[in-house]
């Protein structure tokens, strides 16, 4: 089911309506009867913060937030309200958003709240149910709400890619899924095989492919308008792991059943680039999407081994299980030829950062990028897609040096998810901000407006960071 976003100037008798409004505001200039006008003022009393009136034929649902002097999470609280309501709303055709109060941010906010919950992934079940788009009207505004719902369908994309099985999608497949996105929103993609990443000698991607019978893939986004603002590009680089045994360092059952979540850090990069180039955003971007599984056979990779990397380095192989961090190491590298301005990645790739803060937020580190690290920041608050930054001390270097390498792919017993950050800072000579979403990016239960499943946590982060850049 889709959500649709248009602007109108009218209200009819029979328009199912939703009303933004606080305790302050007037609700007697309303088409409302007496009754109705004191059953809402008592119910903002008793500090409700969803009110509905059925009417005989329709419904109309007030929309009461509670004040609350953080201004991130009262946009946050608006964004739940938006997924409380849905079910309110679900079997209607169409309902109109009126915000008395006039607030641009509220509306972005609480429609970004409906918007994103009107998500189900149904693409495997046989017998599926039957659903049907949603028109939501905003009333009497001249902002264009349109971009919601093209940062809502990268949304979507990102957590159907996440939410798709292995058996459904190879790193071919994904390659082609985000050439696809790519001609129906307007970015460009380059995707390299296995001969060319043979011939690029990008040695982290092709050890962790040697126990795989299916390819690798190097995919290249780009949206480059003629209007970008940046005369250097903003990269992203995502994990594709599109599934991961642990190779011949093997998972346990318990560990690998949802597996096929650990190309969340590719998925959310190629969601971002749609809503860029969707939207037009007026900024020169890259994605870049490294992409294999990782399986134990009798050509893996073993523990032990040593691997030249694309940029020379040598890696001494401590556990296969640790593979993400090869193939984005050599990602990070390839960005170098592009001469970046700022380089992001994101990959599912510790549980140590999982652990750590759970799924309400992500992991963070930076090297040479602390001023542009702040400001992701704050977009993170604005967000609610938080950063909690980690450490990052020289001490921790001395962890993943190697006795017959250059570095080793695993630091110890502690600190994961910091020497995990620490092994990829040694491929990268710009500014650079990892972002681990090991623990948000798919979720047991539901989270709110997320949903249960893949959550697409980050989509909105990195288009609002670049909007806003």
């Amino acid at each position: 089911m889709k959500t649709i976003i248009k602007n109108k100037n009218t209200i009819t008798e029979k328009d199912n309506l939703i009303i933004l409004l606080n305790k302050k505001s007037k609700i007697s200039n309303l088409s409302l009867n007496s009754h109705e006008i004191k059953y809402v003022k008592n119910q903002q009393k008793n500090n409700a913060e969803i009110i509905i009136l059925n009417q005989y034929i329709r419904k109309i649902i007030f929309i009461n937030p509670k004040d609350q002097e953080n201004k991130y999470l009262k946009l946050e609280n608006l964004r739940c309200l938006g997924d409380k309501i849905l079910n309110e709303i679900n079997t209607f055709d169409s309902v109109t958003i009126k915000n008395i109060e006039s607030d641009t941010i509220s509306t972005y906010a609480f429609l970004e709240g409906i918007s994103l919950s009107n998500y189900t992934f149904t693409n495997h079940k046989s017998k599926k149910e039957k659903s049907k788009d949603i028109t939501i009207y905003i009333c009497n505004s001249n902002d264009d709400f349109k971009e919601i719902e093209k940062i809502t369908n990268a949304v979507r994309f990102t957590k159907d890619l996440v939410n798709t099985p292995f058996s459904h999608l190879k790193a071919t497949d994904l390659a082609n899924l985000a050439q696809e996105a790519g001609k129906k929103s307007g970015y460009t993609t380059t995707i390299f095989n296995k001969k060319k990443i043979q011939s690029l000698k990008m040695g982290g991607i092709l050890a962790v492919n040697q126990g795989s019978i299916d390819e690798p893939t190097f995919s290249i986004l780009e949206w480059k308008p003629k209007n970008a603002k940046n005369k250097k590009p903003i990269i992203l680089v995502g994990k594709g792991i599109v599934y991961d045994t642990g190779g011949l360092s093997l998972k346990t059952s318990k560990g690998m059943e949802i597996m096929k979540v650990d190309m969340a850090g590719a998925g959310t990069v190629i969601g971002a680039m749609q809503a860029i180039a969707s939207n037009k955003l007026p900024k020169h971007v890259i994605g870049l999407i490294p992409s294999t599984d990782n399986r134990p056979s009798g050509n893996a990779y073993a523990p032990g081994d040593v691997v030249t990397m694309f940029n020379k380095l040598t890696v001494e192989v401590l556990n296969t299980d640790a593979e993400g961090r090869m193939i984005l190491a050599d990602a990070l590298s390839y960005a170098e030829k592009y001469k970046p301005e700022l380089v992001i990645d994101l990959a599912t790739l510790t549980g140590s950062a999982a652990n750590t803060i759970g799924h309400f937020g992500i992991v963070s580190m930076q090297k040479n990028a602390e001023n542009q690290h702040q400001k992701l920041k704050k977009v993170g608050k604005k967000t609610h897609e938080r950063l909690a930054e980690m450490p990052f001390w020289n001490d921790y270097d001395e962890l993943i040096k190697s006795d017959i390498a250059d570095i080793k792919n695993i630091g110890g017993s502690f600190a994961g998810a910091i020497t995990a950050g620490k092994f990829l800072s040694n491929f990268v000579n710009y500014p650079w901000i990892h972002l681990d979403i090991a623990g948000p990016a798919y979720v047991t239960n539901k989270y709110s407006y997320r949903g249960k499943g893949a959550t697409g946590m980050g989509v909105r982060l990195l288009y609002n960071y670049i909007k806003e850049y």
